[in-house]
């Protein structure tokens, strides 16, 4: 596979996990457990495979500069930096949400899931921003 095309494995990745996200929800508000579980272990997995594209794309291409300028350049550094930073916080809250949910326990899985989710989504969904304002979008 060429390296260069990681970054929109990556995205396919991220907007598939924003997607079953929000299945999943869907699904458990309609009291549908077992299809709620399918989508969240499979954002789960699609997160891994994800994280995995993403270390080796970086591992081996480094860096890629924001060629943006004037407004659109602050915009895309806070979503940026927003989107990295809950992207290393939703990893304990993933792990722990999982955690409860295949121990049985359930009010504390739905506790934390309330939080869990939504930052989920929002570093799903951002990071397919980031990759069509890095990769996609001509600034000139």
């Amino acid at each position: 596979m060429q390296i260069s095309i990681l970054p929109s494995v990556n995205a396919v990745l991220n907007g598939t996990c924003a997607v079953l996200l929000v299945a999943g929800y869907l699904f458990i508000r309609r009291k549908a457990v077992l299809a709620h579980r399918a989508c969240m272990a499979s954002a789960f997995f699609v997160s891994i495979l994800f994280l995995i594209s993403y270390l080796t794309y970086h591992a081996i291409h480094g860096s890629t500069r924001f060629a943006g300028t004037g407004w659109i350049r602050p915009t895309y550094f806070a979503i940026l930096i927003s989107h990295t930073v809950l992207a290393v916080a939703i990893v304990p809250l993933v792990l722990r949400t999982l955690y409860l949910a295949l121990r049985n326990r359930f009010e504390a899985h739905r506790r934390i899931a309330r939080w869990t989710l939504p930052l989920w989504l929002y570093v799903s969904v951002t990071g397919v921003v980031v990759y069509w304002m890095l990769y996609r979008v001509r600034w000139s």
